[in-house]
């Protein structure tokens, strides 16, 4: 198919026209009846060249590229490809604004306040209000692993999964507040399998399973540079997860939603699963949230320099806004308080409480949320049929962000906390954000535990802990139930684990 013959209006009157054969539609309805009006949609959107090979393809392969054509809004990516590529919107940043926000408790008032929020977080729990919801769709192909992220072994002495490491966060905290939790894992249809059957080869890691409810987000195809849907086979399309704002849709189509509000759920603690020091299900966001009778309410931390590459939290025209940080100017960049910290400081960590009933509206309301383009490097199949692996960029991915969803928000809570305490992702194999890192912050924040309440332990010129210390959230979930186990006495001789 030439490639000026792509993107034109094709309209499918009665023939199908395949490399100068013909299949009539009277023989495609009655060979793969009910696919006809997916494969005109596709015609009539300019993306004829998916059937470039069908007279090759056995009669198996025709019907796997018909199921997934009849899973496609043809019409729908060729609009996010004009607005997203063509002519992307973009926010005004001339009314910027630094937004409100709950710092880290140093004095009195401010613990005391903590304090009054954790126990009102504790009743909601100890109430079976909360859920969890993990987003977990990715793979582990840049950590060299062949399978989900969250199958990836991370804890530093016993090498425990980061599903284990969640799971047994949530163990520890039903056994704290005499609660059950349910934990809603968002999964993509590449991984989902793998992760169930993970799961329930490790039982549950010691969760009823009927508390641990899977469900798939969205796929949406990849194209080119010019927006022609790509392939990887003669009869396979390229997919790609719709981004972490897939969660939102998903949880309205897949029926968690409803499934939630069966349970009593009234609020959703969600964060992604990547990031091992989050602190699951923690009372004090939650109270916060609740007590300000937030929708949406975000954690953040405060950026280590002007141009860390993490999302800033913002008021935009006095409404909530999560900005790229390539979208800050120079200016608002390096911008300082009169105390000399950053104007714009409030670094993003992908871990909000979102409330049911303000879903709810946003759904009844039909809005949805925007798609944004990532450019990638993706192998690819060429008109000749030729696997391509591309040295350059070649790829748009199309991706929906969870804090999109800010710009319908009228009630927020942004709650501040310390990066060590709670935020190390595991994006690379090597370098920042890496196992290594992560690994490293897990030492570090139990060797801080032990060293508030009495215990030795020895650190380098880089206040790492110089040598391995594991604590099992199940023994421990924070350093105030450590102080009441551990006795102060205890020698440290390079490797614990508790």
């Amino acid at each position: 198919m030439m490639e000026n013959e792509r993107m034109k209006t094709t309209h499918f009157d009665r023939d199908f026209p395949v490399n100068n054969k013909v299949i009539t539609r009277e023989l495609l309805e009655k060979e793969y009846p009910g696919y006809l009006r997916h494969v005109k949609n596709a015609f009539e959107a300019g993306q004829i060249h998916i059937f470039r090979w069908w007279n090759e393809i056995t009669a198996s392969e025709k019907k796997n590229l018909l199921d997934q054509v009849s899973t496609i809004d043809f019409g729908l990516i060729k609009k996010v490809f004009n607005d997203a590529v063509l002519k992307p919107a973009r926010t005004s940043r001339d009314n910027l604004t630094p937004p409100p926000i709950i710092t880290f408790p140093k004095k009195d008032a401010e613990k005391e306040m903590a304090h009054k929020a954790k126990l009102a977080g504790e009743i909601s729990l100890q109430k079976g209000e909360i859920a969890i919801l993990t987003v977990a769709g990715g793979d582990g192909t840049r950590l060299g692993i062949n399978g989900p992220k969250g199958t990836f072994l991370i804890t530093p002495i016993t090498r425990k999964s980061i599903f284990q490491l969640h799971a047994e966060k949530i163990v520890a905290a039903q056994k704290r507040y005499n609660t059950r939790i349910p934990w809603y894992i968002m999964t993509s249809k590449s991984n989902d399998s793998a992760t169930q059957n993970f799961f329930k080869m490790h039982n549950f890691f010691g969760l009823n399973s009927h508390q641990v409810c899977f469900f798939t987000q969205d796929m949406v195809p990849v194209v080119d540079l010019q927006g022609n849907v790509m392939m990887d086979s003669k009869s396979n399309i390229i997919m790609s997860p719709n981004g972490h704002g897939g969660a939102l849709v998903a949880l309205k189509e897949k029926n968690v939603l409803n499934d939630m509000k069966r349970r009593g759920i009234k609020n959703i603690f969600y964060h992604q699963v990547d990031n091992i020091l989050v602190k699951i299900a923690d009372p004090v966001f939650i109270g916060h949230h609740m007590r300000d009778s937030s929708e949406v309410s975000l954690k953040i931390v405060k950026k280590c320099d002007p141009e860390e590459k993490v999302g800033i939290v913002v008021y935009i025209d006095g409404n909530l806004h999560m900005i790229e940080y390539s979208e800050l100017s120079r200016k608002d960049m390096y911008e300082k308080n009169e105390n000399g910290t950053l104007k714009y400081h409030a670094g993003n960590i992908a871990v909000h409480m979102i409330n049911i009933d303000f879903l709810e509206k946003v759904y009844q309301s039909g809005e949805s949320l925007p798609y944004h383009a990532a450019i990638k490097k993706v192998p690819y199949l060429d008109d000749d049929g030729n696997v391509i692996d591309p040295k350059q960029n070649n790829a748009i991915k199309f991706e929906s962000f969870i804090f999109d969803i800010l710009k319908y928000v009228k009630k927020s809570v942004i709650m501040e906390v310390l990066r060590e305490d709670e935020f190390s992702p595991i994006k690379n194999m090597e370098g920042e954000n890496s196992p290594e890192t992560s690994r490293q912050d897990m030492v570090n924040q139990f060797g801080r535990w032990l060293r508030n309440i009495g215990v030795s332990i020895p650190v380098d010129a880089r206040g790492n802990v110089i040598g391995l210390i594991e604590i099992s959230p199940c023994f421990a979930m924070d350093e105030e139930e450590l102080k009441n186990k551990v006795d102060k006495q205890l020698q440290f001789n390079g490797k614990l684990l508790l």
